[in-house]
């Protein structure tokens, strides 16, 4: 049967709309928060503070008017900041080795001088610089104290389907799961957007969390803002599963013949 030009040509008509259909299908699939729409307002309802965790680095800063009592609340080499008589700081003050720090120890706690110890675990920056606080004035060591805690040891990693696989570090204590990628320098084309892990330690135990990065619910999710130490895995999408699959049988079978080949020389050097 003979195909007319009519025929022929609707053929490619079709041929050609379902390329485009599948070019669009597949750019849609990479978008990002796809079901937000502009002319609504999404109220922010998660208000994120990082949260201490076992193994963390603190770095804790005692200052008052009186700079000597405050030296005995202050590690070895920090010397605090200097107050003004109104009672603002001036951060350009410190002195000492910043690489002093505290340790969480494995039971949450830290071992503070004076003080003694004090558990932290699961304080947010506020809440310990203001337990630290209270017990000073409670106890009358030191008057009107000022109190400044930092977490050093902020890091994530970001594996799979990026543009640059590592560990990350960030100054600040908050960071999305967005901001993380962008870090990573994004998402490849081979990667499901659907379907990234974070993988997440806190308390003695391991969850893994699974966010869809095309729609808006993600805000919801406790993964959205990340912690110290997370995992962020992109899944490879089943295209690029099936090539990663079908390299390793060819390396598997490229070993196999290069080994089959230098036995078989080996046997016929042999017989000479």
């Amino acid at each position: 049967m003979k195909m007319t030009s009519k025929t022929l040509k609707k053929t490619l008509v079709c041929l050609a709309a379902a390329l485009l259909c599948s070019s669009c299908a597949t750019r849609r699939s990479m978008i990002y928060l796809q079901d937000m729409d502009e002319t609504v307002d999404y109220p922010v309802t998660q208000k994120y503070e990082m949260k201490i965790q076992r193994d963390d680095r603190l770095q804790i800063v005692v200052s008052s008017k009186d700079p000597e009592l405050s030296l005995a609340f202050n590690l070895p080499g920090v010397s605090g900041y200097r107050v003004a008589t109104d009672g603002t700081i001036d951060v350009n003050s410190q002195q000492g080795n910043k690489a002093q720090c505290y340790i969480v120890d494995i039971n949450g706690d830290i071992d503070f001088p004076i003080l003694g110890r004090l558990h932290v675990e699961g304080l947010t920056r506020s809440q310990l610089t203001r337990l630290i606080k209270d017990q000073l004035e409670q106890r009358e060591l030191l008057k009107n104290p000022l109190v400044q805690a930092d977490i050093l040891n902020f890091s994530f990693s970001v594996l799979g389907e990026v543009g640059n696989v590592g560990r990350y570090t960030v100054d600040n204590d908050r960071i999305t799961i967005l901001e993380a990628i962008a870090m990573a320098g994004d998402l490849r084309p081979t990667a499901r957007i659907d379907n990234v892990a974070v993988f997440r330690e806190f308390g003695g135990s391991r969850r893994v969390m699974h966010l869809d990065l095309r729609t808006k619910d993600i805000f919801l999710s406790p993964a959205y803002y990340l912690q110290q130490n997370d995992i962020v895995y992109v899944e490879p999408n089943s295209q690029r599963a099936e090539e990663r699959s079908n390299q390793r049988l060819r390396n598997w079978t490229f070993a196999v013949s290069s080994v089959t080949t230098v036995l078989s020389l080996i046997l016929l050097l042999a017989k000479l």
